[in-house]
């Protein structure tokens, strides 16, 4: 009887290492485009909120009159503002969210650019800057 010799299951250092390196390739590929789009996608997302208020403003302006004073800001889309009789809301349905980067959006009005201003600092908190560190606004 003759033995036939079996070669050893598994996978050698070497194919291993070669696996690694393919998949250290392929994410260093993937990772930086996937990053990206999740950057602009909260910039999208803090517009689409911008556009919302406006709207939600604009409807508080003609059962009131005028836009919510800066001191009074976008919670009175959703919280009867004191002595505002003509007020018919609430014009969010859901209370105020913070923009994409955990901040509150910033309002005045009467605006500087506008009847009203409505801005988001980006994702650096700060005024300017470019790409997902820029302002969103409304002007």
């Amino acid at each position: 009887m003759r033995h036939r010799r079996h070669s050893p299951s598994g996978f050698t250092l070497l194919e291993l290492l070669v696996v690694l390196v393919i998949i250290g390739l392929l994410a260093g590929y993937v990772a930086p485009r996937y990053f990206s789009q999740v950057g602009r996608s909260e910039v999208k997302v803090a517009q689409a909120q911008i556009n919302a208020f406006e709207k939600a403003l604009d409807t508080y302006r003609l059962d009131v009159g005028r836009y919510p004073t800066t001191e009074q800001g976008l919670n009175a889309l959703r919280v009867r503002p004191q002595n505002e009789q003509k007020w018919n809301g609430p014009y969010l349905a859901k209370d105020v969210p913070l923009d994409p980067w955990g901040k509150p959006y910033n309002y005045k009005s009467p605006g500087e650019h506008g009847e009203v201003d409505l801005w988001s600092f980006g994702k650096d908190g700060q005024p300017g800057g470019t790409d997902e560190a820029a302002d969103v606004k409304n002007w």
